[in-house]
């Protein structure tokens, strides 16, 4: 492949290189000054925000990289989106019920998201799911009682079930879901005892089984919900306790990230067949809870990869409400209210982490010395004559000898027949002829050898060290491969000249990120720019405002990092509407049950023994205990001066 010429670059070349005018879902694109900015607003009225201006602002008022930048503007745009997706379709299908959206709080337990989320929802009756006493606290908390729903799901014991019992006295729509049978009767004896009739779903594991990386809550071996059996059983128990009426919600989910709308579709199918059983058997169906699975197009391919979708937000409601109609109205089945527990879809966009690159080690070779001795070891000689004939047809050949050369000198070193500095001279040599091969086979036309070399990118490709912590604030991105869009946010106006992986400052091995979106596929590095000296490099990591602050956890014992919410006005000014210090080094320790005041303790006992054995004075003790207090109170990622 021929290289473009870099004087040629625009930003919108970056755009296309690095995804952003796929996945940026018309939130994020590239200025014509190469920076990566934030649109709020409608297509009358909208307002640009550069993403770098945040950061310079931030340094003003003291706060330090990393951040996460959330941006209440884009939480309530989608919010709003999935709820007018479903009125529109709802009133164009002539549907005879209303939508009611659930956020699933376990996605983002943030509270100044909840509180977002209560606010802006509350003109749509958004609800919330809770999957345990906390949590169903906070939607009591921030929920007024009416028509938004809260769905119970998870397991529950008395104290939870009260709890959502007495809820339905004070008139929330609270159901809860029933996920095990031995809930059952814990239900049933509590409205007994207190006198509240309770409002039930059940959860019914589905046959039907989808795509993805989170396809385990699908298919007969989810480990939730009830089988058809189980149904039924629960079906005749409810008669006998003359309960039946209290049946009023089916539940099913299928996961959280469905590429396929076809998966979708199965899944509606058969879970209406399930609710029109339910409603022949006596129960007062009034609710179908389709759970999750509208997807994010983590990679914008706009297809049915694992990271993408093959659907809009239209038509995922239209073909939802197709399937439910024509399957109950030849019944004769009143239309359910419809549910979904949209989390990933609602707060995903919403969020950025952004971090500043502090080193990077590449694999350049030093410069080559102008003459090199003739004693030198003859595997040096033969690395050098490999360097000299590496180009056009013989590159193939000068590859194979110089893995070989360079094989045998480690070899020989091992066993003490080649000197470390000979070594060293033979590595940089191979590391030259590599960078040749790698020039070459970029710049012919052969499909061969672009194949043949491919990977040398790869091999020889940078390393960014990125400050942030891979495992507190992406920790999908190790434990299951997620795949986040990744671009800097500035100089995109300017052709990125080298290739890299990121790592975090976690000094573990698997604090890294060498997975990247390449529309349906991945790539194993990451176009990145060359570091000007005294100029600082950033990196923005987007679409992570679902479950990565939930999940994150203290590797290393780097805590939260900063957070900061940004309100964009009308007339394109914005304001910082709230500032969240991250943790700091005292906050993380109590994490972990360490008391600050007694390390300080142990370690002023061990600075003024070091005081009476002479190795310190009492003022250089005094200077000490002011560092180790001061550190205490400091954030946990690396502070520039």
């Amino acid at each position: 492949m021929k290289k473009s010429n870099p004087d040629n670059w625009s930003a919108n070349d970056s755009s296309e290189l690095y995804g952003i005018k796929h996945w940026g879902a018309d939130y994020f694109s590239v200025s014509d000054q190469g920076l990566i900015t934030v649109t709020t607003g409608n297509e009358n009225n909208h307002t640009q925000l550069a993403l770098l201006d945040i950061v310079s602002d931030m340094k003003e008022r003291g706060m330090n990289m990393p951040v996460l930048v959330r941006f209440e503007d884009l939480l309530e745009r989608q919010i709003g989106y999935l709820n007018n997706a479903f009125a529109n379709a709802i009133k164009k299908s002539g549907y005879n019920n209303v939508y009611r959206g659930v956020f699933p709080i376990k996605v983002n337990q943030q509270c100044h998201v909840i509180e977002e989320i209560a606010e802006v929802g509350a003109k749509y009756n958004h609800g919330f799911e809770a999957g345990s006493k906390p949590e169903l606290i906070i939607a009591l908390a921030h929920l007024k009682p009416g028509e938004s729903c809260i769905i119970c799901n998870g397991y529950k014991d008395q104290e939870f079930i009260d709890l959502g019992l007495q809820a339905c006295r004070m008139g929330y729509s609270c159901f809860f879901v029933v996920e095990t049978l031995t809930e059952l009767p814990i239900i049933l004896e509590r409205s007994r005892q207190l006198g509240i009739r309770p409002k039930i779903g059940v959860r019914v594991k589905l046959a039907s089984m989808v795509g993805g990386h989170w396809n385990a809550t699908s298919g007969d071996r989810s480990i939730f919900g009830l089988s058809i059996a189980q149904l039924i059983e629960m079906v005749d128990l409810l008669k006998a306790e003359d309960m039946l009426d209290c049946l009023e919600l089916l539940h099913y989910h299928l996961g959280s990230q469905i590429p396929n709308i076809r998966d979708i579709r199965t899944g509606v199918l058969e879970a209406c067949q399930v609710y029109m059983d339910l409603v022949r058997e006596g129960a007062a169906m009034k609710y179908l809870d389709l759970g999750g699975g509208l997807a994010v197009d983590y990679d914008g391919s706009k297809s049915n990869y694992t990271h993408s979708k093959n659907y809009t937000l239209d038509e995922y409601c239209e073909d939802i409400i197709d399937v439910v109609m024509s399957t109950l109205d030849p019944q004769d089945i009143p239309h359910p209210t419809l549910v979904t527990e949209s989390g990933r879809a609602t707060v995903a966009y919403s969020s950025v982490l952004l971090f500043n690159v502090l080193d990077v080690a590449n694999y350049d070779p030093t410069p080559m010395p102008d003459t090199i001795s003739e004693d030198e070891h003859h595997l040096v000689h033969d690395l050098l004559e490999a360097l000299q004939n590496a180009k056009g047809k013989n590159i193939q050949e000068s590859y194979n000898d110089a893995v070989y050369y360079r094989d045998e000198v480690r070899e020989l070193f091992k066993r003490g027949q080649v000197s470390l500095r000979s070594r060293s001279m033979a590595e940089n040599i191979f590391l030259h002829v590599m960078q040749k091969i790698k020039k070459e086979s970029e710049e012919t036309d052969s499909t061969r050898a672009s194949q043949e070399f491919e990977k040398l990118r790869d091999q020889l490709s940078d390393i960014y060290y990125g400050n942030f912590s891979l495992f507190q604030s992406l920790p999908d991105v190790w434990a299951i491969d997620q795949i986040f869009p990744i671009s800097p946010i500035h100089r995109l106006n300017e052709k990125p000249d080298r290739d890299a992986i990121i790592a975090d400052i976690t000094c573990d091995c698997d604090g890294k990120i060498d997975r990247f979106s390449n529309m349906s596929s991945t790539r194993k590095t990451l176009p990145l720019h060359s570091l000007k000296d005294d100029e600082e490099y950033y990196i923005g990591v987007f679409l992570v405002g679902a479950y990565q602050e939930t999940l994150g956890d203290l590797h290393n014992l780097f805590g939260d990092t900063n957070v900061v919410s940004v309100r964009i006005n009308s007339d394109g000014s914005y304001e910082f509407a709230d500032e969240i210090e991250g943790d700091s080094i005292a906050d993380v320790l109590t994490y972990v049950e360490y008391q600050p005041q007694t390390l300080r303790e142990r370690f002023r006992k061990n600075a003024e023994q070091a005081v009476r054995q002479g190795k310190i004075s009492a003022g250089e003790r005094q200077q000490m205990m002011k560092a180790f207090s001061e550190s205490m109170l400091g954030y946990t990622y690396y502070e520039k001066d």
